[in-house]
């Protein structure tokens, strides 16, 4: 099965592969490729089984001075979870794709691989496409609201001055904040504790991952990378 990412700056296509397909979404399973692969086994009444590289790679973590608490598999679509893919879209290695009508990021490898994952967008989260950079990351980030969004939510006028970082910081456990033209655009890649809200539109933020993900990516990208943020129509 292939999956075309259209509309933005460039076209894009990526070859699923050994992905979820259309089959498997509608009985349940879920194939997988490279290393994180969720097993091929049905839900039973306590959630569903997953491989156990998976149940690794979401434990609980301690990270930083926090203890990130694993991942209820019960509460999350299993295609969202982080997976290596095929992909033949001709952006170079180190390319972050952000396909918010599909709600997956893309972090392209060598060897027409990328890797995947899931992702929740917030209202910010719609507004700008295009292409930008990482100008910098952050571990555990410190969270402050613009201005606009105190507005819409008078009750976080208690982080004007922002919210120290922590597991219940908006930002989670990391941040790539992107810059277009050595202008800060707003628009954040991060983490977030609510893990169930991804695959969602969501009320606030730009693009969440769970906070295991973010890290994975944090720890693959590099400062200056390319990103693309897709908000087209996504075809098959």
């Amino acid at each position: 099965m292939t999956s075309s990412l259209t509309g933005g700056l460039t076209r894009r296509h990526l070859l699923m592969g050994l992905g979820l397909g259309s089959a498997a979404a509608l009985t349940g399973c879920v194939s997988g490729a490279g290393p994180l692969a969720v097993a091929n086994y049905a839900p039973i009444s306590s959630g569903p089984r997953v491989s156990p590289e998976y149940l690794a790679a979401y434990g609980p973590i301690s990270d930083g001075g926090y203890n990130i608490p694993g991942i209820d598999f019960t509460k999350v679509d299993l295609r969202y979870l982080r997976r290596e893919v095929d992909y033949f879209g001709g952006e170079a290695p180190g390319t972050i794709i952000i396909d918010t009508p599909t709600r997956f990021a893309y972090l392209v490898q060598p060897g027409n691989r990328a890797m995947r994952y899931g992702v929740g967008i917030g209202r910010e989260g719609f507004a700008w496409d295009g292409r930008a950079r990482v100008q910098w990351k952050r571990a555990w980030p410190t969270w402050t609201p613009p201005k606009e969004m105190i507005a819409r939510q008078p009750e976080l006028i208690e982080f004007a001055d922002g919210q120290a970082p922590g597991l219940n910081n908006p930002l989670g456990a990391r941040a790539l904040y992107l810059f277009q033209n050595g202008e800060d655009t707003l628009y954040r890649l991060h983490g977030t504790p609510e893990y169930w809200t991804i695959g969602r539109a969501v009320s606030s933020g730009c693009v969440r991952f769970m906070n295991h993900d973010i890290i994975d990516l944090y720890d693959r990208a590099q400062n200056g990378a390319t990103v693309i943020v897709n908000q087209g129509a996504t075809t098959a």
